[in-house]
């Protein structure tokens, strides 16, 4: 999980720049879920899931609710999380990856 907190800090900062007020919000509760993703995926799933509201075309809290979702054992969601993570940016590697990982494992 370590590996994810430079990019994490990368992408709250993209986020804040680019989508303003809310986006401060939702870049907060982006990075206080995607801390806790491995610890305490409910916690995580509630922050991210209110982030993905706030801002909704943010493909990097997307693709971290599908991780959030698949560590709390609930592979139908995490599934469509990265699924909207790729729809929204289709040049997301983390949630293509993701996502291949998701239909191999839930045919």
């Amino acid at each position: 999980m370590r590996a994810v907190l430079g990019p994490l800090l990368l992408g709250w900062v993209a986020l804040t720049t680019c989508l303003g007020c809310a986006s401060y919000q939702a870049g907060r509760l982006y990075a206080e879920g995607s801390a806790v993703i491995s610890t305490d995926p409910a916690q995580a799933i509630d922050k991210l899931a209110r982030a993905a509201e706030l801002a909704p075309h943010a493909s990097e809290i997307h693709n971290h609710l599908g991780l959030a979702y698949a560590e709390a054992g609930r592979p139908s969601e995490a599934l469509a999380a990265f699924e909207r993570a790729v729809a929204v940016d289709c040049d997301n590697q983390a949630a293509q990856y993701n996502l291949a990982r998701a239909r191999a494992e839930n045919p």
